[in-house]
């Protein structure tokens, strides 16, 4: 939407008739499909070999990976939009999306670590798990980890995320709320 103000184009869009939401979910809706599509045909040359090495058993995992690859891509486009909608300039808003991403990816799990290691976990343990889903790529990773049981009985996630919490469906609602909530948010704050 930055980039629309900017050019001078969203008047003119908003002249049209169609409401402020049709105009939000329908750039939403355009990006989404370009990015998964994009998302699905990079996978697919993968999805070949591994049908050839493990038939269709191998593409199970492999299917639940590729979804929540598309999910998780759709979440940061869901925040890339709210954003956008935000901001008043395109590289501010540019510089927020990327800022945002490097919150989620690298400094949200350091804060969280840190606040456990400065506690000496006598804090903040039980609650942990259920602090990682306030976070997208963390849910991202909850949802695949578990989704294999022989990586589960490896992977560190296992040890303080309790079962109940691990549910592939219950990830995908999260994650699908990481979708929704900033794009409600986006309509708010581009109505006003």
């Amino acid at each position: 939407m930055v980039g629309e103000r900017e050019r001078g184009s969203l008047d003119l869009l908003l002249a049209l008739p169609i409401t402020r939401l049709e105009l939000l979910l329908g750039k939403y809706l355009g990006l989404a499909a370009a990015l998964t599509l994009s998302t699905l045909v990079g996978f697919a040359l993968v999805a070949v070999l591994l049908y050839r090495q493990f038939s269709w058993p191998g593409l199970f995992h492999y299917g639940g990976f590729i979804i929540s690859s598309v999910l998780l891509g759709l979440a940061f486009l869901s925040l890339a939009v709210l954003m956008s909608v935000i901001a008043r300039e395109r590289t501010r808003a540019s510089g927020l999306a990327i800022a945002l991403w490097f919150f989620f990816v690298l400094v949200f799990d350091l804060l969280l670590l840190g606040g456990l290691v400065a506690t000496g976990g006598s804090y903040g343990g039980e609650a942990f798990a259920y602090l990682l889903l306030l976070n997208p790529a963390d849910v991202f990773r909850i949802l695949n980890v578990f989704s294999l049981e022989d990586v589960r009985t490896l992977y560190g996630l296992a040890s303080i995320v309790p079962p109940a919490l691990a549910k592939p469906w219950l990830m995908g609602l999260v994650m699908l709320a990481w979708i929704v909530i900033p794009l409600t948010l986006a309509r708010w704050r581009f109505r006003t």
